[in-house]
C-alpha cells in the first residue's frame, strides 16, 4: 500500500516535555513537486520532517502515499501525520494542525484557451479543469472547482505530472498550481503554452497534520510547540531558503498563524 522510506532513527528516549515516545508514529509524503519529490528522495517537506523526527526524539516511520488516500487514514486514526495540509470545516473535524507555511494559488491556463481573467472561466463552454484528487484550495479556488464539478467539467489525476501533459495535449485547459509547481512550470514547452491568473485569495496556511483520533490534545500540543521552534529558530526559513528566492522564502514562512 505505502512504499516504505526513511524511518526516523532518533531515540525512543524522549525529554519530560516533549511527545510520548513510547510507541513508533507513521508519517506520509506525497509527491509534489518540491515539497517532495520520491524520484530524487527530497523537497521541503522531507527535510521538514526529518527534523520534526530529530527534535521529537521518537520513532517514526516515513511513507509515501497519495493525498487522498492520506487524508482517508489521517480520518480513520492509522495514521499519525503528514505535512504542508491545509484545513476546512470537514477536515477540522478529524484532523489537527501545527501551521509552518502560507502560499497563495494560482490559475495556470493554455494561452490558445481565450481566458485571461478569472470571470472568462465561467463564460467558457469548452474549459476543462484539472486538479489532483483529494486536494482543496483557497476559497475562489475552491469555488472554481466546485462550480466545473457539477458541469462535470473537472478531471481529476494523482498528481500533477499527468496534469501538465493533460495540459499540454489540450486534453484540459487549465489547472490550480502553487510556488512548488514554478519549476515544471518554467519549463520551455510549459511556459510558451501557458498563462499564470492569480485567484486573488489571501495565502492559505499549510502546516502538519494530526490525526484526532490517533493523538490526544495534548500530544497534539507537543508536536505543535515542536513545529513553533522550527519558525522561532530559524529552521523552516533555512529550509525554505534552500528552494526559493529568499524574499518568497520569506513572505511564505512569515504568516499569520491561525488561518
Amino acid at each position: 500500500m505505502t512504499a516504505l522510506l526513511t524511518p526516523g532513527t532518533a531515540s525512543l528516549a524522549a525529554s519530560p516535555t516533549g511527545p510520548d515516545c513510547s510507541r513508533p508514529y507513521t508519517l506520509a509524503l506525497h509527491d509534489h513537486g518540491l515539497l517532495y519529490s520520491a524520484a530524487t528522495d527530497t523537497g521541503i517537506d522531507k527535510d521538514f520532517a526529518d527534523e520534526l523526527i530529530r527534535r521529537s526524539g521518537c520513532k517514526v516511520n516515513v511513507s509515501l502515499m497519495s493525498r487522498a488516500r492520506i487524508w482517508q487514514l489521517i480520518e480513520s486514526g492509522a495514521l499519525d501525520f503528514s505535512l504542508s495540509g491545509i484545513t476546512n470545516p470537514e477536515r477540522d473535524q478529524y484532523a489537527a494542525f501545527a501551521w509552518y507555511f502560507s502560499n497563495k494559488y494560482y490559475l495556470l491556463v493554455r494561452k490558445d484557451a481565450g481566458i485571461t481573467q478569472l470571470a472568462d472561466v465561467a463564460r467558457s463552454e469548452n474549459f476543462q479543469l484539472g486538479v489532483i484528487r483529494g486536494f482543496r484550495y483557497s476559497a475562489n479556488a475552491n469555488r472554481m472547482v466546485d462550480r466545473l464539478s457539477g458541469a462535470n467539467r473537472v478531471s481529476l489525476a494523482g498528481g500533477l505530472e499527468p496534469l501538465y501533459e493533460a495540459l499540454l495535449q489540450n486534453r484540459i485547459q487549465g489547472m490550480i498550481m502553487e510556488p512548488f509547481d514554478y519549476p515544471v512550470v518554467e519549463e520551455k514547452r510549459i511556459r510558451d503554452a501557458t498563462a499564470i491568473i492569480s485567484f486573488e485569495d489571501p495565502s492559505v496556511p499549510h502546516g502538519l497534520i494530526m490525526s484526532k483520533k490517533a493523538l490526544t490534545p495534548s500530544e497534539q500540543d507537543k508536536w505543535r510547540a515542536l513545529v513553533d521552534g522550527m519558525l522561532a529558530d530559524g529552521t523552516v526559513l533555512r529550509i525554505f531558503k534552500k528552494y526559493f528566492n529568499p524574499e518568497l522564502a520569506a513572505a511564505m514562512v512569515q504568516f499569520q498563524s491561525k488561518p
